[in-house]
């Protein structure tokens, strides 16, 4: 598998562009780990992987989006996201994820992009806004990574994403990035409509026969304002996107991500680990995209490594998510996010001002973690590689989760039926 995956990438993608993700992304990206390692020994926090979503308006209307896509817009100016990105860079990162809404719909985009070269930027976005020109030009830059999100074939990409021709439209997008030889990628979140479809070795060879690169699959998440709880994927159907992933990495020549397992297959949290927290376009910094609370802002006089080290918000929600759960404590347990959220008092970042009303609505559910269910990596770079730069860094080292505890605290709140097995 990664001799024709690497093989296939010299072949589809730009050498300078491959070099410029070898160096920004791999070698620095693991030395800001190693850095962010050390830190954590001396009690310090501060994320290696920035997540920014630099605007909220997107011209597509998805089912179950958390983001104000049709509120007053708001975004982050070219010169507070320099001084955060500098400040970072500062303290060894290296990788920044550009979100939204649409980060294109952002009208500095391309221009903060190119203000720093000695960094590696994943964009991700719906893909309509990737001109020729555009394309022409993330290639001139070289820094760049597009991760284009893909929800269905045309029926279920329309009805999905609230528009028209979404399907033809992120396609050519997608061909645009692949036609100038970018490293491109492509998300799903899967859920209940396109799971069958997508989360199929045929879909993955439709992909590598049209030049792209690597894939993202996560799982869809019923939050905010219109969250959509008939989407959510079943506890054996979380089972089985694990199981796909790891299956296909040994055998499919394509990357792919996840983002909520070791290389154990034990089940882990981004932000409890520390290793990313979000900023919002308002400035906001909040522990995950998802949790639309904060008690900093990137305005703040204090360099940014100081904000976060010495956040006691951010450092309670590690910690005490932690101690619950080493799954989604959004969707397990919607009570201890709002009792950390009046605890610190820490503000609505929406501008709908209905976050705390959506998580008083939430039934709490299932997430990543169902114990007894693990499933290890096969194959040995992925496995390497998580153990040394995506593990929990001792994160629920202190913490013990009883599984049988945990299987019946499921039976109890969950109406779908339990795995025997756990």
């Amino acid at each position: 598998m990664l001799p024709q995956l690497a093989l296939r990438t010299l072949r589809t993608a730009d050498a300078r562009l491959i070099w410029k993700f070898a160096w920004n992304f791999g070698v620095k990206g693991m030395l800001s780990v190693e850095k962010f390692k050390r830190r954590i020994k001396r009690g310090e926090y501060f994320p290696p992987f920035l997540y920014i979503s630099i605007i909220n308006s997107c011209n597509l209307r998805c089912q179950g989006c958390w983001v104000d896509v049709a509120a007053e817009r708001n975004s982050i100016d070219i010169a507070a996201m320099n001084r955060l990105i500098s400040e970072a860079k500062a303290h060894g990162n290296s990788f920044f994820g550009i979100l939204g809404g649409e980060p294109f719909m952002h009208p500095q985009l391309l221009e903060l992009l190119a203000a720093h070269p000695d960094c590696y930027f994943q964009v991700f976005t719906n893909g309509q806004f990737i001109t020729d020109k555009v394309a022409a030009e993330l290639r001139r830059l070289g820094n760049v990574t597009p991760l284009i999100s893909i929800e269905g074939n045309e029926v279920v990409s329309d009805q999905r994403r609230g528009n028209k021709e979404v399907f033809n439209r992120t396609l050519r997008g997608l061909d645009n990035c692949l036609e100038q030889g970018i490293l491109t990628g492509v998300a799903t979140s899967v859920c209940q409509t396109n799971i069958d479809e997508l989360l199929t070795e045929a879909w993955l060879q439709k992909l590598i026969d049209r030049g792209v690169h690597y894939v993202w699959y996560h799982t869809y998440r019923p939050v905010g304002p219109k969250m959509n709880a008939q989407l959510a994927l079943r506890p054996e159907q979380l089972v089985q996107v694990r199981k796909f992933i790891v299956e296909m990495r040994a055998k499919m020549p394509i990357a792919m991500i996840d983002a909520y397992y070791d290389h154990q297959g034990k089940a882990l949290c981004p932000m409890v680990t520390g290793i990313s927290h979000h900023v919002s376009p308002t400035g906001d910094i909040e522990p995950c995209p998802i949790i639309q609370f904060a008690k900093e802002n990137i305005s703040d006089r204090r360099n940014i490594f100081e904000v976060f080290r010495e956040s006691a918000f951010l450092r309670d929600f590690r910690e005490l998510s932690g101690q619950a759960t080493r799954g989604c404590v959004v969707l397990e347990r919607p009570d201890l996010v709002k009792q950390l959220v009046l605890k610190h008092g820490a503000k609505d970042t929406t501008v709908r001002q209905s976050a705390m009303a959506e998580l008083e609505a939430m039934e709490p559910r299932f997430s990543q973690w169902l114990p007894g269910e693990e499933i290890p990596e096969k194959h040995w770079m992925y496995r390497f590689a998580k153990k040394y730069w995506f593990s929990d860094f001792g994160a629920y080292s202190n913490v013990r989760h009883d599984s049988a505890e945990k299987a019946d605290q499921l039976r109890k709140k969950f109406p779908e039926p339990v795995p025997a097995n756990l």
